[in-house]
């Protein structure tokens, strides 16, 4: 069973210590408005095709990996940030989420703390979703379908944030063959899907949703205190919808009709 035991609420002094919202020369959000390219500009287009989702020799629930067609849809470049996630929380009332510090914050850093439902509710209200599964893992690939992770078989800090001490602005790294930043490393992202350990036997071939009915939700492409293994673009991690964790975030796609 996978044990990535930094996946969970744990108290604001812990926070602090582990630099993950304490940044130099904090910048307030309270009189910065956010530019409307945060909402909908920032996206690419993934085109339509099949992949290979899954891996032969990763984890037991990656397995087994099968062939999977996704239709073409946009994918945010980058992880939604403190900034976008002010003016949602500005122009909709919706409640905070833990772990909110828009003084401590960079305004391009991703927001994290946020719940599965806080990051739906978020996607409805930019007019777009939450990726599915086989969605994310496509994208993250960047057009090398058979690559352990978004850039290549081997690690490289170049690309991702990880193995680190906190998280960093979104589009720091250099992106995947799609130009879309951060699908490895800094902040989990949240996914659709309800997790199932073996639902991959299923072997669903075309734009799967994932389980109809579960407990947990989809997580994917690892944190900044994560390792080589964690940040492979076929792991599978999952959290409880109601859960919010200083090491989860999200990214939003539409379709693209």
């Amino acid at each position: 069973m996978k044990n990535y035991n930094l996946l969970v609420i744990i108290p604001v002094v812990l926070l602090l210590q582990a630099g993950c919202s304490i940044k130099s020369n904090p910048d307030s959000l309270e009189n910065k408005n956010s530019a409307s390219s945060d909402i909908s500009d920032a996206m690419v287009l993934v085109p339509a095709g099949t992949f290979l989702m899954g891996s032969t020799s990763g984890d037991p629930d990656e397995k087994p990996a099968h062939n999977v067609y996704v239709d073409a849809f946009y994918i945010d470049t980058h992880e939604v940030t403190v900034r976008q996630y002010q003016r949602f929380l500005r122009e909709t009332g919706h409640p905070k989420p833990d772990f909110w510090f828009p003084d401590l914050d960079r305004p391009t850093d991703p927001v994290v703390g946020v719940s599965w439902h806080d990051a739906a509710a978020y996607a409805a209200w930019a007019g777009k979703r939450l990726p599915t599964e086989a969605e994310w893992e496509y994208a993250a690939r960047g057009g090398m379908l058979k690559s352990v992770y978004p850039w290549g078989d081997k690690p490289d800090t170049g690309y991702a944030n990880f193995s680190s001490f906190g998280i960093a602005p979104v589009a720091s790294f250099k992106p995947n063959g799609y130009g879309i930043y951060d699908m490895a490393g800094n902040v989990w992202e949240w996914c659709a899907d309800w997790y199932a350990s073996e639902y991959y036997n299923a072997r669903a071939g075309k734009n799967p949703q994932g389980p109809v009915t579960g407990t947990h939700k989809v997580l994917r492409g690892g944190a900044w205190y994560c390792y080589e293994q964690q940040i492979r673009v076929a792991n599978r991690y999952y959290a409880l919808p109601d859960a919010g964790s200083y090491n989860v975030g999200f990214r939003c796609v539409k379709p693209t009709q």
